[in-house]
């Protein structure tokens, strides 16, 4: 138990958390600036008020860059907040180990990625109708170029700043862990509302992102890292952006399919969060023999 205790220390204050979370924020705007200059230099800045609507329209390999762009310039601010204003080691950002334990990261990516393949394979082979088989060699290697670099530097931005910055900063503001992953699972899925996903699929869908955010928060606390959370996350996107696309989802690319089924909201969302989640949870906890779960989640400092 010392993910976020060991960032407790004496003159580490809130005050410097919300200090960083500005810096990520600011920069992460000025990351914004190679789209907006697509924007002008398309003459489309004030007929396409939609930034979805915008990207749409680009090129998909270029819209994705553009979407990606942003966490990638974000990342080493956010090395600088945390070693130079913290003063803290980056390790200790991530896990409460010594180092980074790599391995971590490869099971979970590779535990999610094959199981998340095994969904869309077995969804196909029910209904291939919904499924339009999209292999285009020269798009898709560029697509695999820039979703390789990119997706895992974006989703452990991500995972840095909320299973990790935010929770630590929470936790030292809080004293307790289940406040910080209460705050930083419904922070995570908020930021969702703007996904085109929602506007399918109805504002419900709201809560398999805070769910989501609230499981990865679940394996870091009780990991006592964030390394499993940044290998689901990374291998999460890069299916999605590799393998099928649809026209209402945040992700516009060239992948091998497209699906033209009509999406709907219910059993998938409850199998997901109440099934699924559980399981991988139980891999993870069985894998790495956690104890104390209950104190684990609840502690206070």
């Amino acid at each position: 138990m010392k993910f976020i205790e060991q960032v407790a220390k004496e003159g580490n204050f809130f005050l410097y958390y919300l200090k960083g979370s500005l810096i990520f924020i600011f920069f992460h705007f000025i990351g914004q600036i190679p789209i907006s200059l697509y924007l002008i230099f398309q003459n489309d800045f004030e007929a396409q008020s939609d930034p979805y609507a915008v990207l749409s329209a680009a090129p998909s390999n270029l819209s994705l860059f553009f979407i990606l762009f942003p966490f990638v310039f974000t990342f080493p601010f956010i090395y600088w907040v945390v070693v130079r204003m913290h003063k803290q080691s980056f390790t200790s950002l991530i896990s409460a180990r010594k180092t980074i334990d790599w391995s971590r990261i490869l099971f979970s990516f590779l535990l999610w990625a094959g199981i998340s393949l095994i969904l869309v394979g077995t969804d196909y082979l029910l209904e291939p109708e919904a499924y339009q088989w999209n292999f285009k060699p020269i798009p898709f290697l560029i697509l695999f170029f820039i979703a390789v670099l990119m997706i895992p530097i974006q989703t452990t931005v991500e995972e840095l700043i909320f299973r990790g910055y935010l929770l630590q900063g929470f936790g030292v503001l809080f004293k307790n862990r289940w406040l910080p992953l209460l705050i930083t699972s419904v922070i995570f899925g908020m930021l969702h509302l703007w996904n085109p996903e929602i506007d399918k699929l109805g504002i419900h869908l709201i809560w398999y992102y805070i769910g989501t955010g609230f499981f990865l928060g679940i394996i870091t606390l009780l990991d006592d890292g964030m390394e499993l959370a940044i290998g689901f996350h990374a291998a999460n996107n890069l299916i999605t952006v590799l393998l099928v696309t649809a026209s209402w989802t945040a992700f516009q690319t060239e992948s091998l399919l497209i699906d033209f089924s009509e999406p709907s909201l219910g059993m998938e969302l409850l199998i997901t969060l109440l099934v699924i989640y559980p399981l991988l949870g139980f891999v993870f906890y069985y894998r790495y023999k956690w104890k104390n779960i209950w104190t684990q989640l609840t502690h206070k400092f």
